[in-house]
């Protein structure tokens, strides 16, 4: 198992990351004052009640609920478990994310030794490239100069059954190690034990993650022979379904990434990068799943998908719209690019040149119209029954479309073709709402003073907006040691606030997260903050404790003791209680 990610680690990550460019990202945000707002993506909603404030670094749906820092919105946005979130915010930033060693000799990495030996064989395949003036006049054939080589890091393996196994194996330990890795095959048939070599005399692309390190390969045969392309099968580091080769080059390439184009081939993404098109990925043998989409809009906000003119690149761009719809939301643009009859990216590039190939990518055809004219042509439109039929055709289609701009500019492009009102056409295609999922629907926001003291909650959340405030106490009081609901996580809160004073909201709510009070804190944080200031925050706090104090810590007893004294003599005892609590009383708030 892996170490834990060290707390300071992820107070950096949410320091330097900007919410408002991530969630920008993936939704259409506008300004309104010192905040952003936008219609919630975790629910159906025309009106928005979806808020992101950059003072605090943290979100908040008062029309749902959802709320969370930079950090909860890729793990609810993009379905990310924890470990992945904080991964994809360290590559946005360029950082390695380290790991506590867990205080068992293990390593503080999971799969660190396949990473080592790939960018090991990596190496070799290169080195063996160099060596072959077959392999080399290949890619030349392709026009793909040694620059781009080296930049996508291609390389050769040999003509050899155990090539890579003679280098890199040596031990059963190693030559398992290469078997995870998905470079050898162990041998199957009668009497027969060991392994050879997956990948033999084929011209090899390394797939990278977004780090930039190997986690499988794609080889391309050089000759005629069957599969023409080889990937690596699944492996502890690689799935194909998610991965997608020329991503890590694209973002090296490109300060900001406008759009990204969607091609077949590990050929077509280095020749479009060689002739200046920096922006072209490719999947690894199969359709264009829901994670290489959310991967993908996670980097840039429009897509064109690049396939041939053909009925098989018809069909899998079908296929690819299809995965596309739920992602096909306002500020995206979603477009399908079908090239001439015999050609493919790599030789249409080289013979039109990069301006000319760029031309047709203005000319791509948006999701909507290849949708209508696609399913258009099942139907006959020039009857009734035709466009009704098209109606039908549509509607689960449309139904996975958000709701929002988009979703009503597409109805109207389909009541055009069906010769009804959109209104109309919309009443007719509703099913019942989809409730949003994961999550209690909640209508209004919640009560500041809900389940706890009113003292107590307004504390908790100046400390939550304002880290700051903490400043002001000089020494927790006594009385938070008590036992009444609440104090142990505003004495916690006051520690950790202390300790590190410049924390942001979000920071300090997500060292929370995996503790029970962490989602009741991350409610405070998302309320409404009447007090701007960090020191009129720290003078409220104490004022607040300093109440607080009156009414559960010493001065309780004192103020008991001063109206026993209205009515008869105090007892040694008392008087000498009285005189202690007195003692205490000033440093009771820790003013």
């Amino acid at each position: 198992m892996a170490g834990r990610i060290p707390q300071p680690f992820i107070d950096e990550l949410l320091a330097r990351t900007d919410i408002v460019e991530l969630v920008g990202g993936r939704v259409q945000l506008k300004r309104a004052g010192r905040e952003w707002k936008a219609c919630c993506p975790f629910h159906a909603e025309k009106t928005p009640s979806f808020w992101v404030s950059p003072e605090k670094q943290f979100y908040h749906c008062f029309g749902c609920g959802a709320h969370g820092t930079a950090l909860g919105f890729l793990m609810e946005h993009d379905k990310l478990p924890f470990p992945d979130a904080v991964d994809e915010l360290a590559s946005r930033l360029g950082l390695e994310v380290p790991r506590e060693d867990d205080g068992r000799g293990t390593r503080a990495r999971p799969g660190e030794d396949l990473y080592e030996l790939l960018a090991q064989v990596s190496q070799f395949y290169r080195d063996t490239l160099r060596e072959s003036a077959r392999a080399k006049k290949y890619l030349a054939d392709r026009e793909i100069t040694p620059e781009t080589c080296v930049k996508f890091a291609i390389g050769y393996a040999p003509n050899s059954w155990d090539a890579v196994l003679k280098r890199f194996g040596g031990s059963a330990e190693r030559e398992r190690l290469l078997a995870d890795a998905g470079l050898v095959i162990e041998r199957s048939g009668k009497g027969e034990s060991g392994f050879y070599d997956r990948f033999r005399d084929r011209v090899m692309f390394p797939i990278r993650d977004a780090r930039g390190r190997v986690i499988a390969f794609g080889g391309r045969i050089i000759d005629e022979g069957e599969p023409k392309y080889l990937n690596s099968p699944e492996t502890a580091l690689f799935h194909k379904g998610r991965e997608l080769y020329g991503l890590y080059e694209a973002r090296q390439a490109l300060r900001k990434i406008e759009r990204l184009l969607v091609v077949e081939g590990y050929v077509d993404v280095a020749r479009l990068a060689q002739s200046g098109i920096a922006y072209a990925v490719a999947t690894l043998g199969t359709a264009t799943t829901p994670e290489h989409l959310n991967r993908l809009f996670r980097v840039t906000s429009e897509l064109v998908f690049c396939f041939d003119g053909d009925r098989a690149g018809r069909a899998a761009a079908w296929r690819a719209l299809e995965n596309a719809l739920e992602h096909a939301r306002d500020g995206r643009q979603l477009r399908f690019l079908f090239l001439p009859d015999g050609h493919d990216p790599d030789t249409l590039v080289g013979e039109e040149g990069p301006e000319a190939f760029e031309a047709r990518l203005a000319t791509a055809q948006p999701l909507s119209e290849f949708l209508v004219t696609q399913l258009a042509a099942q139907a006959d439109l020039a009857n009734l029954d035709g466009r009704a039929r098209l109606a039908e055709l549509v509607r689960p289609l449309l139904a996975r479309v958000p709701a929002g701009v988009y979703q009503e500019l597409l109805l109207e492009r389909l009541a055009q073709e069906v010769r009804m009102p959109a209104g109309r056409l919309a009443e007719l295609l509703k099913g019942r709402p989809e409730k949003p999922r994961g999550r209690r629907p909640a209508p209004g926001r919640t009560p500041v003073s809900a389940g706890r003291h009113p003292l107590l909650t307004q504390a908790i959340m100046l400390l939550l907006h304002h880290p700051s405030a903490a400043r002001a106490v000089t020494e927790p009081p006594a009385f938070l040691q008590g036992d009444y609901k609440g104090f142990s996580v505003l004495l916690e809160l006051l520690e950790m606030a202390k300790a590190t004073p410049e924390l942001s909201t979000a920071q300090l709510i997500e060292r929370w997260r995996e503790r029970p009070e962490g989602a009741r804190l991350a409610e405070l944080a998302a309320e409404e903050s009447l007090v701007r200031d960090g020191r009129a925050a720290g003078r409220d706090l104490v004022m607040a404790l300093k109440r607080m104090a009156a009414e559960f810590g010493p001065d309780k007893r004192l103020n008991e003791l001063i109206a026993v004294s209205r009515e008869r003599k105090l007892t040694s005892e008392e008087q000498q209680e009285f005189q202690r609590l007195l003692g205490e009383r000033s440093g009771s708030a820790g003013a």
